[in-house]
C-alpha cells in the first residue's frame, strides 16, 4: 500500500517568500500553493489586444490597467491570484505596501483555458465578488468568438451578457469603453488547441 503524503500548508508570508524566488507563478488558496498553468499564444494575443485598447482608451483618465504580473489579494478568502487583466479606478490600494499586490480592482478579465474555465466561472468568481470595488467580470474564450460579461447592478445583482460573433461589440457597464470582438480576437488562430 503506497504511503500517503501529508498535504503541506503555508502561511501567506511563506508563500510570498517562495513566490519571489520562483521561476513560475502560483496561486495561494488559503494555505495551499497551486502552480498556475502556462499560457498559449492565443491566450497571450487576446490579453495583449485587450490591454492595448484599454491602455490607449484610458491615457488621460483616472483608470489604471494591469496585466497578469500584478498579484491580487482577497483577505476574506485568503487568496492570492494573478488575473489576466485588472482595471483599477484611481490609485491602486496596495496590500501591506507591496507594489506587486493590489486589493481594489473595478474590472477583472480572465481568458479561459480548458484547465481553468470551471474554476474561473465558479470558486474564483465567488472570491472576486468579495472585493467591494469589483463591478465587472469579463471571461473570454480563446477557442471561439465567445465572451461572457458579468455586470454588478446598483442593487448588487450580477447580470450576465453573452457576445458570440466577430461583429459583436463588448460595451463595459462600469466605464466608458467598447471593443469589437474582431479587434479583441485579432490574429487569434482558432485552429490551435491546448494540449
Amino acid at each position: 500500500m503506497p504511503a500517503q503524503t501529508e498535504k503541506r500548508y503555508y502561511t501567506p508570508e511563506e508563500y510570498l517568500a517562495l513566490e519571489e524566488a520562483a521561476e513560475y507563478k502560483s496561486e495561494y488558496r488559503n494555505g495551499e500553493i497551486v502552480p498556475m498553468t502556462g499560457g498559449t499564444t492565443n491566450h497571450n494575443q487576446i490579453i495583449g489586444n485587450l490591454y492595448a485598447n484599454l491602455h490607449f482608451a484610458f491615457r488621460r483618465q483616472n483608470y489604471r490597467v494591469f496585466m497578469n504580473d500584478v498579484r491580487l489579494w482577497m483577505t476574506h478568502y485568503k487568496l492570492y491570484t494573478y488575473p489576466d487583466i485588472m482595471v483599477i479606478e484611481g490609485e491602486p490600494v496596495y496590500y501591506e505596501n507591496r507594489t506587486d499586490t493590489v486589493t481594489n480592482p473595478l474590472i477583472i478579465v480572465e481568458v479561459l483555458s480548458k484547465s481553468t474555465k470551471n474554476y474561473d466561472r465558479g470558486d474564483k468568481f465567488d472570491c472576486y465578488r468579495s472585493i467591494p470595488e469589483f463591478k465587472e467580470y469579463i471571461l473570454i474564450d480563446q477557442y471561439r468568438f465567445h465572451v461572457e460579461q458579468f455586470s454588478k447592478t446598483s442593487e448588487g445583482k450580477w447580470l450576465l451578457s453573452y457576445y458570440e460573433s466577430a461583429d459583436a461589440v463588448l460595451t463595459l457597464s462600469s466605464i466608458n469603453f467598447t471593443i469589437a470582438l474582431s479587434e479583441m480576437y485579432e490574429r487569434v488562430d482558432f485552429e490551435l488547441r491546448e494540449e
